[in-house]
């Protein structure tokens, strides 16, 4: 599929010096910065719908299992 695109001069300037330091072209760049917005707004909706299924009485008998305790000094 070809979509002509329009983007401002700065956008398009930036894309431009942006994907010829990362050696990838344009197409390849767009075509993944679209890829992962509509993998975003699909697991959005994945959730809201998940959400639709649980229930605050669920929620309060899992964390009932959930230890009463400090959490650990860790070095990260």
């Amino acid at each position: 599929m070809n979509v002509a695109l329009r983007l401002p001069d700065s956008l398009g300037l930036s894309l431009k010096e942006f994907t010829k330091f990362e050696n990838i072209s344009m197409n390849q760049f767009i075509a993944t910065a679209i890829a992962e917005k509509m993998s975003s707004l699909k697991t959005y909706d994945y959730l809201e719908e998940r959400l639709k299924e649980g229930s605050t009485s669920h929620l309060a008998a899992m964390l009932k299992k959930v230890s009463d305790r400090k959490p650990e000094d860790r070095d990260l």
